[in-house]
């Protein structure tokens, strides 16, 4: 059975170390991939970025890469990360919004949603926020969607 899951995260990821990432990733999305696994993932730095670099090394499952605008636009970590994993990417989706401003993320946010079966979730620990990685996990409630959420 082919699954279709979006992943939301935090931009902060400084307070852990890359192989706690890896190790987190291996546990929580390893499961999901598989060869008819198909992953949508922002553009962005933190989870968005750590995650393609675990999916594109460690499965074979299809990637999508979402940007509310162009890849361009994105800060050069996130477009480094989409340049190296580029082979193991099956689509770039730029949705190319006017500004690059919340609306614009949510929309995007949105948009892998509506695109999944799921969503997995990797918020800051704490309790539950406004950040756009809650919005999404709620947005996936509203559809629902089940959602994994990994506070890290």
């Amino acid at each position: 059975m082919s699954l279709a899951v979006a992943i939301t995260g935090t931009r902060s990821t400084d307070h852990r170390e890359l192989t706690w990432f890896a190790s987190v990733f291996g546990t929580y999305l390893g499961p999901f991939a598989d060869d008819e696994a198909h992953f949508y993932i922002g553009g962005a730095v933190g989870i968005d970025s750590l995650s393609l670099l675990w999916l594109a090394g460690n499965s074979k499952s299809k990637i999508t890469v979402v940007a509310p605008g162009t890849v361009e636009q994105q800060p050069a970590d996130a477009r480094q990360a989409i340049v190296r994993c580029r082979n193991r990417i099956a689509e770039v989706v730029e949705l190319r919004a006017d500004e690059l401003r919340t609306p614009a993320y949510h929309a995007r946010n949105r948009w892998m949603v509506d695109h999944s079966d799921m969503v997995i979730g990797f918020p800051v620990e704490g309790p539950e926020g406004t950040s756009g990685t809650w919005q999404t996990i709620n947005y996936g409630a509203e559809k629902g969607k089940p959602r994994l959420i990994v506070p890290v």
